[in-house]
């Protein structure tokens, strides 16, 4: 946990600073503050009071006026506060300048994010993603008088309670940072192997993606039987997931949970987790799930969207699901009916329009697939074994001059399996004509 943080949680008072510039649109300070004080609260930190600050121009020394900055800290005091939360990014100077002013701990919205991902994280390699976007985040910062190494010091290889040097805690930081990064590499060179492993069979995958709190995990847990946690609370689960799914065709999709999304995320944590997005670069398509019931879910939208971009991943076949109909307001309903007409609006809670997802997916899933009816020769049993390998058998059946097979199977082996393709006899195909006629 942050180093301002104590044993004794419930001690723990904070003062929020929200801000409204310029380039914001209006009322968009208040509802990032609003979403700071959720935030605020997954560390279990009390409270106090939470201010908007109108900023017309950034100021170097506080981010805000000289003046200002005297009136909060004096407000944030008199109320027993003992962190002073801004909900802006913060340069290590300016937060140096506002701890030596108040004499409080000074944390910006960054380092908030970096503790609760710090607090959830619980794979091996999300640890050493977020050990190493918090190092880098404190290398720059070792002259504050809250630093984080001042609690680590002590313990293994952070060295002695005598090491108070700056350049030595920077080359402390520095050789962890390089230890980190050896150890992650070897992690996601071990995940790199297992996805290799799942492509070797072409099962066709799909990334859930959303902001964090939109119902990601409850999907994944209502359409596989997975049991991942699904908290009412950001950044419930950090970790990505990957559950097999039956399509109503009876094909197997791969279903991968992906952690959350939020506006303002630390771009450190946007590189430090490239490995475990990489999930959504690699799946076929991609399934973007929203809360419908909340008030800002076109700014979520739009966040989960620029990260994608970030990712390479924006223009990835996608289906647009608005999640928790049932709690939506009826008027903001029609209005997202209205504003994404493509979009799905389910239910995981009651189970509404999950059957529509499902028939989506098939639809997505079957691209760079083809249906067709195979007679494979006898002698070719190599072949039977490859299309059981590589593709999906719906039925099968064994004939005098060969095994009859009614398959699906990735467009990229059409020359290995088109040879034995049966085209639909005439008589066949009459007969479902008078039929339908």
């Amino acid at each position: 946990m942050a180093d301002f943080l104590t044993d004794q949680k419930s001690t723990q008072r904070a003062y929020l600073v929200g801000l409204q510039t310029a380039r914001m649109t209006a009322g968009e300070g208040a509802e990032l503050l609003g979403e700071l004080e959720e935030l605020v609260q997954n560390l279990g930190i009390e409270i106090l009071h939470s201010t908007l600050v109108n900023l017309r121009e950034p100021q170097p020394k506080f981010l805000l006026g000289s003046g200002k900055a005297a009136e909060l800290i004096r407000e944030a005091k008199e109320l027993g506060a003992d962190v002073i939360i801004v909900d802006e990014e913060l340069s290590p100077a300016q937060q140096r300048n506002w701890e030596a002013e108040s004499g409080l701990a000074v944390i910006d919205r960054q380092e908030v994010i970096l503790e609760i991902f710090a607090d959830r994280a619980h794979t091996r390699e999300a640890v050493l993603q977020v050990a190493l976007a918090r190092m880098e985040y404190s290398l720059p910062r070792l002259k504050r008088a809250w630093t984080h190494l001042s609690r680590q010091r002590g313990k293994g290889a952070m060295g002695g309670e005598g090491e108070t040097q700056l350049e030595q805690d920077r080359r402390l930081v520095r050789d962890r940072i390089v230890k980190l990064k050896e150890e992650l590499a070897s992690v996601l060179q071990q995940r790199e192997v297992q996805r290799r492993r799942r492509m070797r069979k072409p099962v066709p995958g799909a990334a859930i993606v959303g902001y964090t709190n939109a119902g990601k995990s409850s999907l994944l847990n209502k359409l596989t039987g997975a049991q991942v946690l699904a908290a009412d609370k950001l950044f419930a689960t950090l970790d990505p997931t990957t559950r097999q799914l039956a399509l109503p065709d009876g094909r197997t999709l791969l279903m991968t949970d992906t952690v959350g999304f939020i506006r303002r995320l630390p771009h450190r944590l946007v590189e430090a987790f490239k490995a475990t997005l990489e999930e959504v670069v690699v799946s076929d398509f991609i399934i973007h799930v929203l809360d419908v019931a909340n008030p800002n879910v076109e700014h979520h939208f739009a966040t989960t969207m620029e990260v994608l971009g970030e990712l390479g991943a924006a223009e990835k076949p996608m289906i647009i699901a608005f999640n928790k109909v049932d709690a939506a307001d009826a008027q903001a309903l029609a209005l997202m009916r209205a504003r994404h007409p493509e979009a799905l609006f389910i239910s995981v809670r009651t189970g509404e329009g999950l059957p529509r997802l499902l028939a989506r997916c098939a639809e997505l899933a079957t691209d760079d697939q083809l249906s067709a009816d195979l007679l494979i020769p006898h002698h070719r049993y190599d072949l039977v074994g490859k299309l059981h390998e590589l593709g999906t058998v719906r039925s099968q059946e064994t004939r005098d001059d060969g095994v009859f097979f009614s398959a699906r199977f990735p467009l990229k082996h059409r020359t290995l399996f088109e040879p034995f393709a049966v085209a639909p006899a005439p008589a066949k195909r009459a007969k479902r004509k008078s039929a339908k006629a």
